[in-house]
């Protein structure tokens, strides 16, 4: 048992020793770092810009011009938010306004930005999770969403193109390629607005195995070399090898509900974690969180009772959301805070290389959050060459029990 500080020394379990060959292999050192001290913006609120959020098509030539429905979200500078209209999400029966997204203003000027992939569930949509995507942009992330043509909830209403699983990671790689190429264009709004060296992907449920394959490839779909870091949430990663997610090297954070049934914790995220090399890596499980507490669909759910659909055909076209909204989870604004909390402060320092966001990625900080954390990390250079994986079952245990 090794003491890592004195006054939690009990607490913390020593689980296993592993070899440093576990690197990060392929990331490339950012060209400018962001300063290691100084005030930062808390992780779980919104951060210092406006939101812009755009809609365009993405299209596959090689795959019979497989054509994709795109959301981006993105930096805005202040003087650029005056005025704009709120942005829409098109619910088909009745429209969401955002509270935060605005409709089209410019890019912000203090790029270039990360570029984050977000892949939605199955059967899902492209901002089925928009408090988590809107909340990245406003710290400074270009995120970027397709709808998975064949495999949306609108499908399930109007049965789409053809749809194979292997279709997902191709649809993130080409969306990667086309923001690198609006990237590249004069003549496009997002011109040198982004970073093409920090590039992540991440995903909820078959999302999370979409993120997942990014690193480890899938069938014929190889691993694409241009992604750095890992987000997969709840992951269904049931159709990935063990083999499989022993190769991935990228660092990561698993993100899941303890209270999920549609995708345990176990089997799902103790492989996502325990199996990859990667340093570091992170896995945070919510507490009395349920599979759709990552979603937004209990706001999706008001707002179409509200337009007269029925339950039932809710929760055809949605999923349950018992599994976000009941009263026996986590309320969901506190599930939404934490995931925001945890997935901003991850891509701040594994992403944008910003080390001052390391703080929130503790045992002593996850010490007053609802969850349960386990982390992977090289050990101090004391010259023994190990990395330790750590858990807190003793804190958290407490933690649990006093939240009922």
């Amino acid at each position: 048992m090794l003491a890592l500080r004195t006054g939690i020394a009990a607490f913390l379990t020593l689980a296993i020793l592993f070899p440093t060959w576990a690197t990060t292999a392929g990331a490339e050192p950012p060209m400018e770092e962001p300063p290691a001290h100084g005030p930062i913006d808390p992780p779980d609120e919104l951060g210092p810009f406006a939101v812009g959020r755009t809609t365009f098509t993405v299209v596959d030539g090689s795959r019979e011009d497989r054509t994709l429905t795109v959301d981006a979200w993105y930096p805005v500078d202040a003087e650029a938010a005056v005025g704009a209209s709120p942005s829409v999400y098109d619910l088909v029966f009745a429209g969401l306004p955002s509270a935060v997204a605005l409709d089209g203003p410019p890019v912000s000027l203090d790029g270039p930005f990360p570029l984050v992939v977000f892949s939605h569930g199955n059967n899902g949509i492209r901002f089925q999770s928009f408090f988590l995507t809107e909340t990245l942009a406003s710290h400074g992330f270009v995120v970027v969403a397709p709808d998975h043509a064949g495999n949306t909830a609108l499908d399930l209403l109007s049965p789409g193109p053809p749809f194979e699983t292997r279709d997902r990671p191709l649809d993130i790689s080409l969306v990667i390629t086309w923001m690198l190429e609006k990237n590249a264009d004069p003549a496009d709004t997002f011109f040198e607005t982004l970073d093409g060296d920090r590039t992540g992907v991440m995903g909820h449920s078959f999302g999370g195995f979409t993120t997942m394959a990014m690193a480890t490839g899938f069938q014929d779909v190889p691993p694409d070399p241009r992604v750095r870091v890992l987000v997969p949430i709840s992951p269904a990663v049931g159709g990935l090898s063990d083999r499989q997610l022993e190769s991935v090297e990228l660092p990561e954070l698993v993100l899941g509900g303890t209270a999920d049934i549609t995708v345990p914790i176990e089997p799902s995220n103790v492989r996502a974690f325990g199996l990859p090399v990667s340093v570091p890596r992170y896995r945070v499980d919510l507490l009395d969180a349920g599979h759709n507490s990552f979603t937004n669909i209990c706001d999706f759910f008001a707002v179409l009772i509200g337009a007269g659909l029925p339950p039932n055909l809710l929760e055809f076209i949605l999923g349950s959301a018992d599994e976000g909204c009941g009263p026996e989870l986590i309320p969901v604004d506190e599930a939404h805070r934490v995931t925001n909390l945890y997935a901003i402060a991850f891509l701040q320092s594994n992403l944008a290389s910003d080390s001052r966001y390391d703080r929130y990625l503790t045992p002593d900080f996850a010490f007053l959050e609802p969850v349960d954390f386990f982390f992977v990390t090289e050990a101090p250079a004391c010259g023994l060459g190990f990395e330790l994986v750590v858990i807190l079952p003793g804190f958290l245990w407490l933690r649990r029990r006093r939240r009922h």
